[in-house]
């Protein structure tokens, strides 16, 4: 049986993600924290925290990678009518902490995201790094929402929920729409599934995903004479 590296709490370091198990698909290494600076570490690196409670912190990075380029988003005929009904308001960093733990909550096959992952990643949002996208009705209330990380031209999804049907497919596409007009490169979807599937999301061998977050990772969102800023305006244009 391969042994994992154990990461130690006081030491900030990963393994290369390249050196991650074929069985599990992408598990790294145990161990470590969940601060700050692991937490960023570890998304520069293409690894991911995923874990229940009653494990130790485990470290992911799947072979191949689900990403949706921004430029290639899907918009069905149906979801397109959608979109033009104007049902729905799309905002950004409005409650992030509302937004985590409905993510926490509203998953039927249960969650990952236990208290302290949402501790972590509060301490995220409060340093700037750590976004919500939140989706309102009519009615002022929220219909669905996303969190996740950005990193210079990269953003990271962590979770997304949805409280009414559309709902979090209106939130990827205006999603991909504003990460498409600040000049960002990918948006990682770390796992593929049906629904990020027919959003456009495709999947890509681990060393195409690492080569491009060496070379966007670092760099600055495009316009920067112009105040970035994720609060963005709704209702659908």
């Amino acid at each position: 049986m391969t042994s994992l590296p154990w990461l130690e709490p006081e030491e900030l370091w990963f393994p290369p993600a390249d050196e991650a198990l074929d069985d599990p698909d992408g598990l790294l290494a145990v161990g470590g924290d969940l601060s700050r600076g692991r937490l960023l570490l570890a998304y520069r690196n293409g690894i991911f925290p995923w874990f229940s409670d009653d494990q130790p912190i485990l470290w992911w990075s799947p072979n191949p990678r689900c990403v949706l380029f921004p430029d290639e988003v899907h918009v069905s005929r149906s979801l397109r009518r959608t979109l033009n009904q104007h049902r729905f308001e799309v905002t950004a960093d409005r409650c992030f902490s509302r937004i985590i733990r409905l993510c926490a909550t509203t998953r039927a096959e249960g969650t990952w995201i236990t208290d302290d992952m949402i501790q972590a990643y509060t301490d995220l949002h409060r340093h700037g790094t750590a976004h919500s996208i939140e989706v309102w009705n009519r009615k002022g209330e929220l219909a669905g929402g996303m969190y996740g990380i950005a990193l210079g031209r990269c953003f990271f999804g962590e979770s997304m929920f949805s409280l009414e049907t559309n709902a979090s497919k209106v939130l990827m596409v205006h999603l991909a729409g504003q990460l498409a007009q600040w000049g960002y490169r990918l948006m990682d979807c770390q796992v593929e599934s049906d629904h990020l599937l027919s959003m456009g999301a495709r999947t890509i061998p681990r060393d195409e995903f690492l080569s491009i977050l060496g070379k966007y990772v670092d760099q600055k969102p495009e316009k920067e004479d112009w105040a970035f800023n994720w609060r963005w305006p709704g209702p659908e244009e």
